[in-house]
C-alpha cells in the first residue's frame, strides 16, 4: 500500500468521522464548505489547462448544490423562502455546465460569491447550544428526524432547510 492510498483513506475516515458527529446545521455549512472547494479546484484546473480535472471538479459542485443544498431544502415548511433557495441553487447549477462548456473562471467567480454569501448567512444564524446528533434527544412519536433534532428552528432560514 503506498503513502497516496493510505493518505486517501484516512482522508475518507476523518471525514466519514466529522459527518457522523455533525448536528444538521453543521451539516449544511459543510455542504457549502465543499461546494466552494470544488468550485476552487475548477477554476485552478481552468488555469491550469487540466479538462480532466476541471470537468470532474465541476460535476462535484454540482453534484454538492443539486443532491445536497437543494435536496435538504423542505419546500412546505420552509414556504418561500426555500422556493427562492430551490431557484438560486438551479441557477448556480446552469451556470456551472456554462462554466464546464466554456472553461468560464468569471462564471465559477461568480457561482463561488453566491455560496460564500449564503454559507456567511447559514453560519451566522448557528442555533446556540446545537449538539451534535449523537447527543441529540431520541425523536418523539409523531415528529419528523428534523424535528426532533430541535423544535424551535432559530427563524425562517432554518425552517428552509426542514429546521435544522
Amino acid at each position: 500500500m503506498n503513502a497516496t492510498t493510505v493518505t486517501k483513506a484516512y482522508a475518507k475516515v476523518g471525514i466519514e468521522s466529522v459527518v457522523a458527529s455533525a448536528d444538521p446545521h453543521k451539516l449544511i455549512s459543510m455542504l457549502f464548505q465543499g461546494a466552494l472547494l470544488a468550485i476552487a479546484n475548477a477554476r485552478s484546473s481552468i488555469l491550469r489547462k487540466d479538462i480532466p480535472a476541471k470537468s470532474a471538479a465541476i460535476s462535484k459542485a454540482i453534484a454538492i448544490i443539486g443532491e445536497g443544498l437543494h435536496a435538504s431544502l423542505d419546500k412546505k415548511v420552509g414556504g418561500e423562502l426555500a422556493q427562492n433557495l430551490a431557484s438560486l441553487y438551479d441557477y448556480m447549477v446552469i451556470r456551472l455546465v456554462a462554466a464546464n462548456l466554456n472553461n468560464d473562471v468569471a462564471i465559477l467567480d461568480e457561482v463561488a460569491r453566491l455560496l460564500a454569501e449564503l454559507k456567511g448567512a447559514w453560519d451566522s444564524i448557528r442555533p446556540s447550544g446545537a449538539a451534535p446528533v449523537a447527543a441529540a434527544p431520541q425523536p418523539q412519536e409523531n415528529m419528523t428526524p428534523a424535528a426532533s433534532q430541535q423544535t424551535k428552528p432559530a427563524n425562517k432560514v432554518q425552517l428552509a432547510y426542514g429546521g435544522t
